[in-house]
């Protein structure tokens, strides 16, 4: 199932990210992603960041775009909302993608606001046939919008609903199949969730539709302690663990190679630990190319 070597198309969009390794780029990098000899394959922002009309960071992104292929990764949408998708954002998100031209756009599978507020984290959603409903329609008017797919990603969870109609997974691939979206999965979200919830890694894999998977991401993660039970926490703030990364590598086995992201937000590191990071990903995607060949 490799696909290493090729560049990934997906849906009607002509995706010019290799499956290769890339980063997601935050402001205190600009200059090493513009001047250091040491670059990734493509790089990754969020979408919102971007949204005004002009500005430094925007024209930052334009310089950038010329050199490097582009993906936008938002975190606003609130797709999993009651009401449809705010208007407001998706004609920026449409006048940016006009701008840049990123070869992927993806989304959260969660919900951030209500009733005009927004909440400060991306809250989950319940898995029932009702909900995956309204996740199509919403999806449909997104991508009617947009004129192209996006990609959803599998969120990381610390409590369950009492009842579901389906696994996080098989929601995920039917959401897929019946909208034509694509799927981003999140190897660090996948540990965390799994851990956190005792699911099974391989069970969760097995149930995705591998041909809708179009971008993979990697991020750290940290353990939180309450009482005699312990917690995992989607914290972006440190390098990928080494549990996280043996999952990757099964991962790359069952799916074959994708584009794939590290994602580092807070306590940011130097420009050489994200490459260094980079660069691991891309030695188990040419391991599995070689093994797969």
């Amino acid at each position: 199932m490799a696909q290493s070597r090729n560049t990934l198309s997906f849906g009607a969009v002509n995706a010019s990210i290799p499956a290769a390794a890339g980063i997601g780029l935050r402001s205190p990098h600009y200059r090493d992603a513009l001047h250091s000899p040491a670059k990734p394959a493509w790089l990754e922002v969020h979408s919102e960041n971007y949204f005004a009309a002009g500005g430094p960071a925007l024209r930052m992104l334009e310089s950038l775009r010329r050199d490097y292929p582009l993906s936008l990764h938002g975190v606003g949408m609130s797709l999993g909302s009651v009401v449809a998708p705010d208007g407001r954002h998706l004609r920026q998100l449409q006048q940016l993608i006009e701008r840049v031209e990123p070869a992927l756009v993806s989304e959260h599978l969660s919900w951030s606001a209500f009733g005009g507020r927004y909440l400060n984290d991306l809250a989950p959603i319940a898995y029932t046939e009702s909900a995956l409903a309204a996740w199509v329609r919403r999806v449909a008017q997104v991508q009617d919008f947009l004129g192209r797919p996006i990609l959803l990603e599998n969120p990381s969870s610390y409590l369950q609903f009492d009842y579901a109609d389906y696994s996080e997974a098989e929601f995920l691939s039917q959401l897929a199949r019946r909208s034509g979206c694509g799927l981003l999965l999140d190897v660090n979200n996948l540990y965390v969730s799994c851990r956190n919830h005792g699911w099974d890694t391989l069970d969760y894999l097995l149930a995705l539709d591998a041909g809708c998977v179009a971008e993979f991401h990697l991020a750290g993660h940290r353990r939180n302690r309450i009482g005699a039970d312990v917690i995992l926490i989607d914290s972006h703030d440190g390098p990928v663990a080494e549990p996280v990364w043996q999952l990757f590598r099964m991962v790359l086995q069952l799916f074959g190679n994708r584009p794939t992201l590290i994602e580092w937000d807070a306590d940011l590191p130097d420009w050489h630990t994200l490459i260094g990071q980079a660069a691991r990903a891309d030695r188990y995607m040419e391991q599995n190319y070689v093994q797969a060949a």
